[in-house]
């Protein structure tokens, strides 16, 4: 049976048990990088040494404000040095950080700081309105509003309010951190996109961001010192809990307060960005970047995409640019990224660039972290790993979120079956490598045939007037709902109609292909999601 605890003497203490943390990463930085370069942001240029002074005072500074142990600080800040800081910053001082979308309208915005009971907002003028807007139609107490400046970017703050770099000078940099005594402690609060009803409140604890950041490590093949670019919002997802893990390498924050092509290319030319993740539209925009917005470089950048699966003509025509674009996926339940599309060398380095595309569209196997990831059918049962049966994904890990805040009913639901049940339809292939074929709500049933829409779309990606597609369902009297595809087209490119229809026939079955097309620019997330829930409502309507 094992040695037993209480047989042998054996027992947890203070030598031997230390709760997991992220904060953790940026303690030891302060001691072993203490002059390396850790966040960039134009002439914004801090050591760690300078990094970790500036996140204790910040959490001294909140305790100043009465913030205390368990207590909600939220944020309304672009990709900027300060919403990095709250992350340590926060957390540190015993609060749950909730990073709010900086896109939401006010009355989510309001909803989110009452569900969440935010006692401090700092925020980035440019959203002090709606900050201001919200706190106005709030039931309950509104937080305090903290302004966080951005004079390189000319978003000055106005006096209003408290000042963050006034805040942070009202610190003390001998402030001892509150580090949880227990890893399962909140570390962060985020809340689902809401397209369907109120936003969910998803709560992570520490173990599973610590995780998080050790994993991600040994999928991304990490070195010492990587430079990373911060693309993904760091209220999405907490930016994968990338944000965390930099202090873990070494590594060079850069942050950015708006994504363009022009922006990315410059910071792996200029800072030498060797890292960044992002959805399938930020590698449509490289690829598609005019030759004025382009830089040149002479190394390799990784690249993490998640999100919709990125189209195999874009996956093929990046990796020409220098980028090696390694597929993954997850939910905000999960943290962020679980699984990988891990590469198999020996097999796949022979394929030609469209085989190798087909494959890096693989979501793939369960990242280092987690526990087990596969498909499952409706009973809870494994789905035969033939390439063609389709089932859920379904998760378990330790970075699974603890539950939805104040909704034990739907944390229950999530959870049936010893499984987070992701709503994501997928097949497996043989070798275990997970492809989604859909979102449940996504797959369109055409005369009883169900039809992916994920694929429709690829199709039409290789389109050589195409920049972006989406396909819903439109319903229809005969066939109860048919494809419906919405296409952005590249600048200075022409195309009817019939030229999409007709190019998507040579490749997919008649009842798959779309029987309208409406050219339009594609409603997107704050993270680069095409809002299908907006297209539908097209779609019915036409």
């Amino acid at each position: 049976m094992g040695w037993m605890a209480d047989e042998t003497g054996l027992e947890k203490c203070a030598a031997n048990f230390v709760p997991l943390s992220p904060l953790s990463h940026l303690r030891r930085a302060r001691d072993v990088f203490p002059d390396h370069l850790a966040v960039s942001y134009g002439k914004h240029r801090k050591s760690y040494a300078e990094y970790y002074d500036r996140c204790t005072r910040l959490a001294s500074g909140l305790l100043g404000l009465g913030v205390r142990s368990g207590d909600v600080v939220a944020t309304l800040i672009p990709n900027l040095p300060a919403q990095a800081e709250a992350h340590f910053g926060v957390p540190a001082c015993g609060a749950v950080l909730n990073t709010i979308n900086t896109r939401l309208d006010v009355d989510t915005v309001a909803y989110i700081f009452d569900h969440g009971g935010a006692k401090v907002v700092l925020v980035d003028p440019q959203f002090l309105d709606l900050a201001e807007a919200a706190c106005a139609r709030m039931e309950g107490t509104a937080p305090l509003i903290v302004e966080v400046a951005d004079d390189q970017a000319g978003f000055h703050a106005t006096g209003k309010h408290l000042e963050y770099e006034a805040l942070l000078a009202s610190g003390d940099s001998d402030f001892d951190w509150i580090m949880p005594q227990d890893e399962w402690e909140s570390l962060a609060l985020n809340y689902t996109s809401g397209t369907t009803g109120r936003p969910k409140g998803v709560v992570y604890h520490h173990r599973g961001a610590y995780l998080m950041t050790m994993g991600t490590v040994v999928s991304w093949r990490m070195v010492l010192n990587p430079v990373f670019m911060a693309i993904v919002p760091l209220f999405h997802c907490n930016g994968w809990n990338h944000t965390w893990m930099m202090p873990l390498m070494g590594g060079t924050l850069v942050c950015c307060r708006d994504i363009t092509a022009t922006a990315i290319y410059n910071a792996i030319h200029y800072e030498g960005v060797t890292h960044f993740g992002g959805a399938p539209i930020v590698l449509n925009m490289l690829v598609n970047a005019l030759d004025e917005e382009r830089r040149t470089f002479d190394h390799r950048v990784e690249v993490f995409t998640a999100g919709a699966p990125p189209a195999p003509a874009t996956l093929s025509k990046i990796v020409d640019l220098g980028f090696n674009v390694t597929q993954v996926y997850g939910l905000t339940e999960t943290y962020g990224h679980v699984t990988e599309c891990l590469w198999k060398p020996e097999e796949w380095d022979r394929l030609d660039k469209a085989g190798v595309a087909g494959i890096k569209a693989r979501q793939g196997v369960a990242m280092p972290m987690m526990e087990h990831i596969t498909v499952l059918d409706e009973n809870m049962q494994q789905i035969p790993m033939d390439s063609t049966t389709q089932g859920e994904i379904a998760i378990r890990g330790n970075s699974v979120m603890k539950g939805y805040l104040k909704n034990p009913e739907a944390t229950k639901e999530a959870f049936e079956g010893g499984y987070f049940h992701s709503g994501d339809i997928a097949l497996q292939h043989p070798d275990t490598y997970i492809q989604i074929a859909d979102r449940a709500k996504d797959i369109i049933i055409s005369g009883g045939e169900n039809i992916s829409s994920v694929e429709v779309e690829g199709v039409l990606m290789g389109h050589p007037a195409v920049s972006l597609a989406a396909v819903v369902a439109k319903p229809d009297d005969k066939w109860g709902e048919v494809p419906c595809a919405f296409v952005e087209l590249l600048d200075g490119q022409t195309a009817t109609e019939a030229d999409i229809i007709a190019f998507s026939r040579q490749t997919l079955a008649g009842f798959k292909a779309p029987k309208q097309v409406v050219f339009q620019e594609l409603p997107k997330t704050s993270t680069g999601k095409i809002q299908k829930f907006e297209l539908r409502k097209v779609a019915k309507s036409i």
